[in-house]
């Protein structure tokens, strides 16, 4: 205001300035809009715009804003304390700018670290020097007699509009400073909006008043020459010196209040390292976060005293810009969902706060496109940091609306009849105790490749099992999957035994069109189960559910997944989707190094080198990465062949025949024949899906 606001008014005239005044305050105004919805709607506790944002989108969206705007707030306090600094020096040559900025930093550190009201109090005698000023420029008079018109400078002098905007634009963003001290208000959700407005309000009129000055009494030219034309136009010159004194140290105040703050709710959040905790601890009865403000004086001193700070102000410019602009985006969700617990005294519609989200962020690329794409990586890869930490919050967010919204609309969406070539396997994995069968979970954590959905589920025998014992299983078994980085549904249900339990649960459970197509399970060794777990498969079967069963005879052992052999009858359909689940096993990142190989075998040497043929072909055509292996039987059984050709395989596929009234014998049958392979896999396609399309 006091250093450029002439230079805005000389090179793009009154109507350019007061124009580039209304788009800045205008989305400010925006962003204000969103504050306001978001601090009525619940209590607002300490953390100011980190506490908004991670209550509503999440720790992870929090946590990745807040650091970033406790590094911007805490380096704003620096680039005051030095502007500050830099201004006195000029007047005082004799004094030396790194300790005026040390000794100040120390004087308003000491003020923040022993009370919040004291120092706030500081504010209003601020506020006078600055009211001062601006009075002293009113009742100046001209300079020289007034040239500007009323779009700037001529063309061959002039800087372009949105470059002018961009610089001024930082003019219109300090509406945080309240905002960040929401633990310290006794009334948040009256203080903040009615704070905010004013400041927007406020700022908006002096800003129009100050060109319709600055234009009346003082050369387009000399606008733009001298930086501080306001003091030669002043009553009081020096008047504006004190301005800019209290400004620059108003700004720090406010960063050195809030800063420390936004810290100390990240370490109660545990979004900081658990090194980092003593971070949270409040002293006195303001719940001063003394530890952080400490660290955040150290930093200050250290950036006033080492560094010029130029390079990094425009990325900490982004960060403050990236914090409005998402808060507009946590509002506009809120209210779009209208989910029952958003209830704000103060209403928005969705739209405006999705005009400010587009304000902040085309603003952001005009002032600085470099500094943009700096600031959103280093957001994202705290994101992914948090993200992989799995910190677990004790407050619930807008995700899951967000979530519930998506998820009706696909369900909708979903066509009756499943196209082939749209076809995955959504699997049904009946593992039991996830422990004991944790193969099965892990096959099918490599199928899905976090691309369909697949269900754990475990099925309690006995008629004692009560609702409440089947919700806690559910969650044990759901805090399991979690720690194993598995993201897996999970159902528990009761049933007489667990083959009924099974069929049962195929019949019922899925959601509108999106139903399992795929049951995951291992194999039975009890000889009184046999019946019933062959019925199971007839009944899968005839409910045109496909059906995986994986053997593995050594699970206490972690088998290697370096071969994989498809034993290939033909493009039916057992055969086109045992490739298929190769494909997707390839693709696997635990499989990425599998070598695959159909293997087909014939009954004379004549047929072999056909089939050899073929079977190349089809297979270049289905643009698979599959070696190939036609065996000659000589009169010898498949069972045989089978035996030594795949005895030194890591797992083997194999087909099963459709279930009929003797599958029991059959099943029973296929086991004893394949009992020295010690990995092995069945499949039996019976969804009504032509396999075959999804190969071609």
């Amino acid at each position: 205001m006091y250093l450029r606001f002439g230079w805005v008014v000389g090179n793009v005239g009154l109507i350019g300035t007061l124009i580039i005044v209304t788009l800045s305050t205008s989305i400010t105004f925006l962003t204000s809009l969103s504050i306001a919805s978001i601090a009525t709607n619940s209590p607002v506790k300490a953390g100011g715009a980190y506490f908004m944002i991670s209550r509503s989108l999440g720790i992870e969206v929090g946590g990745s804003i807040g650091v970033p705007l406790y590094l911007a707030q805490a380096f704003s306090v620096a680039l005051y304390v030095a502007g500050f600094a830099e201004s006195l020096v000029a007047v005082f040559p004799v004094l030396d700018i790194r300790w005026v900025g040390v000794v100040t930093t120390l004087l308003l550190g000491t003020m923040a670290l022993f009370s919040t009201k004291a120092t706030i109090r500081i504010q209003y005698v601020i506020l006078a020097i600055i009211g001062i000023s601006l009075l002293s420029l009113i009742m100046g008079k001209p300079l020289e007699e007034s040239h500007v018109e009323m779009w700037g400078v001529p063309a061959s002098r002039s800087v372009g509009f949105w470059k002018v905007f961009a610089i001024f634009f930082p003019a219109v963003t300090g509406i945080m400073a309240g905002v960040n001290l929401s633990g310290d208000l006794k009334h948040p959700s009256r203080a903040i909006p009615r704070g905010t407005f004013l400041a927007v309000g406020t700022g908006y009129l002096i800003y129009m008043l100050l060109p319709v000055l600055l234009a009346s009494r003082a050369d387009a030219s000399t606008l733009v020459s001298d930086p501080l034309i306001m003091r030669r136009i002043a009553f009081w010159g020096d008047a504006i010196l004190l301005g800019v004194w209290g400004a620059t140290l108003s700004s720090a105040v406010g960063s050195l209040l809030g800063a420390p703050r936004v810290l100390q709710v990240l370490a109660e959040d545990h979004v900081l390292p658990k090194p980092f905790a003593f971070f949270a601890k409040g002293s006195g009865p303001e719940q001063i976060p003394r530890a952080a403000t400490v660290f955040t004086i150290v930093i200050t001193m250290i950036s006033v005293y080492f560094g010029s700070l130029n390079i990094i102000a425009p990325v900490l410019t982004m960060f403050f810009l990236t914090t409005y602009g998402v808060l507009n985006i946590t509002a506009g969700v809120e209210r779009f969902l209208k989910s029952p617990s958003f209830r704000p005294e103060f209403k928005v519609h969705w739209i405006f706060s999705l005009l400010g989200a587009i304000g902040c962020a085309s603003v952001m690329i005009l002032i600085n496109a470099a500094a943009t794409t700096v600031a959103f990586l280093f957001i994202i890869l705290i994101f992914i940091w948090l993200k992989r930490r799995k910190i677990k919050s004790a407050f619930g967010d807008v995700r899951r609306g967000v979530f519930q919204t998506i998820i009706r609309y696909a369900l909708l969406q979903l066509t009756r009849d499943e196209h082939a070539k749209s076809w995955r396997p959504h699997l049904l994995v009946l593992s039991g105790a996830p422990t004991k069968r944790w193969r099965l979970i892990d096959l099918a954590n490599d199928l899905s490749q976090e691309k369909t959905l697949f269900t754990v589920v475990t099925i309690l025998s006995g008629e004692k099992v009560g609702p409440g014992k089947v919700k806690d299983y559910e969650k044990q078994i759901s805090n399991y999957l979690y720690t194993r980085k598995v993201n897996a549904l999970v159902r528990v249900t009761r049933a007489s035994d667990p083959f009924t339990g099974a069929q049962q649960l195929v019949d019922s459970y899925g959601l509108g069109k999106l139903v399992p197509n795929t049951i995951l399970l291992g194999d039975t060794r009890e000889a009184q189960h046999h019946e019933p777990y062959a019925e199971m498969i007839r009944h899968f079967y005839k409910a045109k559910r496909n059906v995986i069963i994986f053997q593995d005879d050594e699970a206490h052992q972690r088998f290697k997944k370096k071969t994989l052999d498809i034993w290939w009858g033909g493009l039916n359909e057992n055969g086109s989707l045992m490739m298929i689940l190769g494909y997707l096993l390839q693709n696997s990142p635990k499989w990425r190094n599998v070598r695959i190989t159909i293997k087909m075998m014939v009954n004379k040497e004549e047929a072999a080198g056909k089939a050899r043929e073929n079977l190349t072909k089809l297979l270049s055509g289905m643009r698979f990465q599959f070696s190939t292996n036609v065996l000659v039987a000589n009169g010898e059984s498949f069972w045989s062949v089978l035996k030594r050709e795949s005895a030194a395989t890591d797992l083997v596929m194999l087909g099963l025949n459709k279930p009929g009234n003797d599958f029991t014998d059959y099943y029973d049958k296929l086991k004893q024949n394949t009992r020295d392979i010690k990995t092995k896999i069945f499949v039996l396609a019976a969804q009504d899906v032509s396999f075959k399309e999804v190969l071609m």
